[in-house]
Order: structure tokens, then sequence, then C-alpha cells
């Protein structure tokens, strides 16, 4: 199995944007030989530290990983240089960047910039009033993705498991847009109305046959309490609680269980030289920080015996 190239990694960037998904994107932006790692090799790291791509050998993967979460969660870029130490003494380092010492021996070096790419809430406004329509505006300047659709062009198919919807038809088919949205679970699900007239609606939907189950994921009514508010204001005590709710972590989504497994990168078996698929089946072993994969049984127990013989051998970080 080959590594993807720097396209097929783009394209899964994009998949993964459309899916809702946080990743770190690490692209080479500079090379020492006998590095592996090109100028230009992209990968992708997502939160729970799959790798997809290529940057370098078995010792820059976990630096890789590593960086790459710190970045997710701090969310800014970070550019890291991996090399030898006296590297670090000879040549200037720009300020800014950081330098980690790699630990295997080998005189390649690399320089990797690594920038999170954030999902961004999904906000699927049903109604067509002019409340539903400066929500929407108030939700694109903010940065997130807002959309606006009428009420009788709502479905169930439109929404994914990342998005957000508010039902603001305010009366105007409340009830049948609310039984379409909860088949498709989203991961916030609010109406705009009343306290009296929510009990209502929730009332007939027991009727209906919804479950409880199901109406539990069903917030009425919406927005943080702001006191008395005119009727487009109402558009931000429903922003302010949605931004109140993604900073506790509450607006988390299953939508990485709807994507495919990133597929693990291939590594080097440092005792035999065979390019191995770095998983669970090719006897992982962790040394000094790094995790090494074996062809065989054979393999893994010499490695085992006298680690260092074998990774002084290797010739590429």
């Amino acid at each position: 199995m080959t590594a993807p190239d720097g396209l097929e990694v783009l394209l899964r960037a994009q998949e993964l944007r459309r899916a809702g998904e946080s990743f770190a994107l690490a692209t080479v932006v500079w090379r020492k030989a006998p590095s592996s790692g090109q100028p230009g090799s992209r990968a992708i790291v997502t939160e729970d530290g799959l790798v997809f791509g290529w940057i370098g050998g078995a010792c820059a993967e976990p630096v890789l990983i590593r960086q790459a979460k710190q970045v997710l969660a701090e969310g800014t870029a970070s550019l890291v240089w991996l090399g030898q130490p006296e590297d670090f003494s000879s040549m200037q380092v720009p300020e800014g960047v950081m330098t980690i010492p790699i630990s295997c021996q080998s005189d390649g070096a690399l320089q990797i910039f690594i920038e999170p790419v954030l999902a961004v809430p999904q906000v699927m406004v049903v109604g067509n009033s002019p409340m539903a329509r400066t929500l929407v505006s108030l939700i694109n300047d903010l940065g997130w993705e807002g959309e606006l659709v009428e009420a009788g062009h709502f479905s169930a198919a439109r929404v994914a498991p990342q998005t957000i919807v508010v039902v603001a038809t305010q009366g105007h088919g409340d009830e049948d847009v609310l039984i379409e949205a909860l088949q498709s679970e989203p991961c916030y699900l609010g109406l705009v109305a009343s306290r009296r007239r929510g009990e209502t609606v929730l009332s007939y939907l027991r009727g209906q046959g919804v479950s409880a189950e199901k109406l539990e994921c069903l917030r009425v009514p919406i927005g943080l309490d702001l006191g008395h508010t005119g009727h487009r204001e109402i558009s931000v005590a429903i922003l302010a609680e949605l931004v109140q709710l993604r900073a506790a972590g509450e607006l988390k989504t299953n939508s990485r269980r709807m994507l495919p497994l990133l597929e693990p990168a291939d590594v080097v078996d440092p005792v035999c030289g065979m390019t191995v698929t770095a998983n669970s089946a090719n006897r992982p072993l962790e040394y000094q920080g790094t995790t090494y994969y074996f062809c065989a049984p054979g393999c893994r127990v010499a490695f085992q015996k006298d680690p260092a013989a074998f990774i002084q051998q290797e010739v590429q970080c």
C-alpha cells in the first residue's frame, strides 16, 4: 500500500470539513536529507490521533501526532523543526519555531507546518420570519454556517448529525417540521415558542407516537433569558444560547462514526527493513516514546532484546 499523495490528503480534508470534523493539516516545508519526508508532503491528523498521509518515518510520526493534538487544543498553527540538537545550535532558529530533537539516529531533519482546521457549527433555521432571517445573518457573521429553509422545503434528508436545527416556523406547521426533524437526530433541535406553546406541541407529538426518548432531544423554549425583547431580538438570545452550549462542549456530534476509518500509515520494520502498516495487527512495541511495528514475531523479539542496535541502523527519520 502506497502512502496517499498530497492531492488525496487535500480531498480527504474536504470530506472531513464537510462532515463537521476538526483536524490538523501538516505540511513539510523544509527537509534535510536523508529524511524520507519531502517538501510539500502532507498528512492529516484527526482529533483521535489517526493519521492519513505521509510526512516522514517512524520517529517523525509520533511527534506529529503529539504536536497536532496540541495545535487542535490551542487553535493556533505551529511550525515544528525536527532535527539533531547540533542543527539547532549551528543554524539560526527563527522566532516562534518549536525545535524537537528526533529520537532516531539520523542526520535528517524536517520542518513541518501544522495548522488547525476547526469545524464550525452548521445551523439550519426553518422558517421565513424577520427573526429567522436575522438569526441566519448573525450566525454567518459569527463565522458559522447558517442556512434558512422554508418549512415546505425542509426534510430530514437535509440534516446531518452535526447540524443544529432551529425550528422558527412560529405556529405555521411546527409539528410537521419537528416530526420530520426528529427522524434525522441532529446534534441540537430547538423550537422557537413560548413555554405554553411548547407544552402544547409536545403533547401533540406524544399523541402522534413520538417516543419520550426522542422528545428529550427537543429543546423548548430556546434562547437565553435576556429580559423583555422584541421579535427580532429573540435571535440574539438564541444565538447566545448556542454559543454558550458550544463553549461548554454540549454540541458534540457523532459524525465521526459515519466516516470511513482513515488508513493507517506505512512504516518500516526496523529489524528487516520491510514496509508494514502501522496497525495493531503488526505487533506494535513502544520504545522511548516511539511505537515500532514488525512484519513477524521474530523481528519483534530481536528488537525487544536490543532496541538501540536496530535504531542505530536506521538511516531515515
